[in-house]
């Protein structure tokens, strides 16, 4: 009973960990695009799917308007992407890549191979172990809603 309180049995603790790692590894490479990593999220959802919305995005990437939006006009601020108004609801802000903000996608091409390959772990295994982290969010998702 009492190992249930050891923090190395934790699968959160371990979740928290990773994640604090792989940042390690991801920040000298986004430093090099001059990025932050929730920045480099938004860029490569914009990448995936041009002219979301603030609302679209922030869903995919699990980010409250509050944090997007001050991200969004750094980004803007940095070239990298447009802010518009909707033409067919004001409220509503699409978000679009520059000119630059495409040409960034070439010098980030690299990227997930070097986080691949520091991982130590083949395609097929990173491939499980990703669909397993989504199956687990997901499911501490569906219980706390």
């Amino acid at each position: 009973m009492q190992d249930q309180l050891k923090l190395d049995n934790f699968i959160c603790f371990a979740v928290y960990t990773a994640g604090h790692a792989l940042n390690r590894v991801y920040k000298p490479l986004l430093d090099a695009l001059g990025l932050t990593y929730p920045q480099y999220l938004a860029m490569v959802s914009l990448w995936e799917q041009d002219g979301q919305t603030v609302g679209g995005l922030g869903e995919k990437l699990f980010l409250e308007s509050s944090t997007l939006t001050p991200l969004l006009k750094r980004l803007e601020t940095a070239g990298y992407v447009r802010r518009e108004r909707s033409r067919e609801d004001e409220r509503v802000v699409v978000i679009r890549l520059s000119e630059e903000g495409l040409r960034l996608k070439e010098k980030a091409i690299g990227i997930p191979g070097c986080i691949a390959a520091a991982s130590g772990r083949d395609a097929v295994d990173l491939t499980r172990l990703q669909s397993e982290i989504v199956a687990l969010r997901e499911a501490l998702n569906r219980s706390v809603a």
